[in-house]
């Protein structure tokens, strides 16, 4: 089940299906903590919603996986 927080963050990255985000970026734009945001994608990830590739040591990007792989 996708939370309040996670849904407004997979529609921000549906309205942006190919480009790539940080976390910092997702927060400025939907005026979210950085920790929310963390959070919210670390849950995302799990549901297969996002794409993310790390970009250096812990710092991820993310973007809209058009399809969900089971």
């Amino acid at each position: 089940m996708v939370k309040i927080g996670q849904y407004e963050i997979l529609e921000f990255l549906k309205r942006n299906p190919r480009k790539w985000f940080i976390t910092k970026e997702i927060a400025k734009v939907l005026k979210m903590s950085v920790g929310s945001v963390t959070a919210c994608l670390k849950r995302l990830r799990k549901s297969n919603f996002v794409e993310f590739e790390p970009v250096r040591g812990n710092l991820m990007r993310y973007r809209y996986r058009r399809t969900v792989k089971d």
